[in-house]
């Protein structure tokens, strides 16, 4: 199989030289579970931290983010790519790009200024004519409301009250209980001064909603698309200091988010009326308080999802239980790699690309659990921050 990689260049303290390409096994096979080798430069790019394809034509996106920009490449044979297009700017510290389903158009997330910018796709698959989505406000703010709506109530934080109130006899009755408490201003921290929001993912969702995460506000937010762009539906607040990152859609119709700081999986489910609501929550138990999560992905049958975390340097694995509103931890294991700061799944192989140790492993899934097992691959892999497979 063919993947992309995505990487820190120089301008960001990294090794990369542009997009690489990593052949995981047969390079024309579409399993990953072979010998790793990669070619670390098919195209010079500045900081191409992550790469995401058009859904129909051979050409693939990058978020540059030194230059806070977003630039095409097109494909012009098995191993080679070209700029396609111009580059077009974004927003400060661009991390994310999410392209549409029918590809007339893309999502850029702006980590240093909070910028959520919606792009137009020609038929080519050039974009252009960026235009920024209205700006998040803190759900904990002075500017917030000053009646919260049902969306801002912090579940977790009253089950943990309601455990506490219930003794340990009956804690364990109270849904979500477990959920680790998230983090709050320290004592040199100023809690009155203003938070900074921070975009880091969009993702196109089905029925044509797009949901974005503010990792700074610890906000969720819905949209629609428009020829004169985002329109903001509903928003969800995540608890004070949870830190959303990334997102995943499961086949159940459930939102799982995953929180960067508090390091826990948030489950999100629309009701009747289609307004979207916290359902539970499940705190990554054997992460230490300084790490960080990164990445959530699932297995191909949905019974599976791994969340990476940085720091510890581990991969938690959680199983998908009821009907998709409730996750379970089952293990926490070795990332093999120093910085795991993204991962996919192949099949029966999961590739993690390590940030700091400067490569990509890959390991195969006990069929049975789908917890992974040891390194069985290594390859070396400058500053990965992002795998695409691209076949």
């Amino acid at each position: 199989m063919r993947l992309l990689l995505g990487g820190y260049t120089a301008d960001m303290g990294g090794e990369a030289a542009g997009i690489g390409l990593l052949h995981a096994g047969d390079p024309d096979g579409a399993t990953a579970d072979g010998q790793l080798s990669l070619r670390p430069e098919v195209v010079a790019a500045s900081s191409p931290s992550w790469v995401a394809r058009h859904p129909r034509l051979d050409v693939v996106y990058a978020a540059l983010e030194f230059r806070g920009e977003v630039r095409a490449y097109r494909r012009t044979g098995l191993d080679a790519w070209t700029p396609l297009g111009r580059p077009v700017a974004a927003g400060e510290a661009v991390c994310h790009v999410a392209v549409a389903p029918d590809g007339a158009s893309l999502v850029a997330s702006c980590w240093s200024d909070g910028r959520v910018v919606r792009m137009s796709v020609d038929a080519a698959g050039i974009p252009s004519a960026p235009v920024i989505a209205p700006a998040a406000v803190d759900p904990y703010g002075p500017d917030a409301p000053a009646e919260p709506t049902v969306d801002d109530v912090d579940l977790a934080a009253a089950a943990r009250a309601l455990r506490e109130a219930a003794g340990p006899e009956f804690a364990h009755l109270v849904p979500g209980s477990d959920a680790p408490a998230a983090p709050h201003p320290g004592p040199d921290q100023d809690a009155e001064a203003p938070r900074p929001s921070r975009s880091h993912q969009a993702r196109y969702l089905p029925g044509g909603l797009i949901v974005t995460t503010d990792m700074g506000l610890d906000l969720v937010r819905f949209w629609r698309d428009s020829p004169r762009g985002l329109r903001l539906v509903e928003q969800v607040a995540l608890p004070l200091g949870s830190g959303p990152r990334h997102t995943l859609w499961h086949p159940s119709g459930h939102l799982y988010v995953l929180t960067e700081l508090s390091r826990e999986v948030f489950v999100l489910g629309a009701d009747r009326e289609g307004r979207w609501r916290m359902l539970s929550a499940t705190g990554l138990l054997g992460a230490l308080d300084d790490d960080t999560a990164a990445e959530i992905a699932m297995t191909p049958d949905g019974e599976a999802i791994y969340a990476g975390v940085r720091g510890s340097n581990t991969l938690g694995v959680l199983r998908v239980r009821d009907a998709g509103d409730r996750l379970e931890q089952l293990a926490l294991v070795d990332a093999g790699v120093d910085w795991p700061r993204h991962h996919v799944v192949v099949r029966d192989t999961l590739l993690v690309a390590g940030q700091l140790s400067s490569e990509v492993v890959s390991m195969t899934r006990d069929p049975r659990t789908g917890v992974p097992g040891r390194v069985r691959h290594r390859v070396t892999a400058p500053s990965p921050t992002c795998i695409l497979p691209v076949a």
